[in-house]
């Protein structure tokens, strides 16, 4: 099974981690759409920490991650989805019910995100 899910990934940290292997675990093949910055200013108002070429790099050097692209528009997840041939889409429970529509191409599944973990606190904290 193809699994496929989306985020940021800045100031990559554990949340991170453990959720794109429960991600992983979900399936065979684990494809990672990385907000690119410009996404990332138009979704949270600041561009990101690290850049998008700095994201995929992470990102790509995690041992369960097979396929890493670039998300250009969250309009464009269900292309995304065909693109990739993901049977399942997976996100976390911060996005439940935001893209059970696309139920009808791919099973859509939201993760619990560890708890008391968040980039924008960490960064919040970071500027303390």
């Amino acid at each position: 099974m193809r699994v496929i899910t989306f985020g940021t990934f800045d100031v990559f940290h554990v949340g991170h981690v453990r959720i794109l292997e429960r991600a992983r675990a979900l399936g065979d093949w684990l494809v990672v759409g990385v907000s690119s910055d410009a996404l990332n200013v138009a979704k949270k108002g600041r561009p990101p920490v690290y850049s998008q070429d700095e994201r995929i790099k992470i990102i790509s050097s995690l041992k369960f991650v097979d396929e890493v692209f670039i998300e250009e528009s969250l309009e464009l997840k269900a292309d995304y989805i065909r693109q990739y041939r993901a049977q399942i889409l997976v996100m976390g429970d911060d996005w439940a019910g935001k893209f059970d529509h696309l139920g009808s191409i791919c099973k859509v599944v939201y993760l619990p995100r560890t708890p008391s973990i968040s980039t924008t606190a960490l960064i919040e904290k970071i500027r303390l």
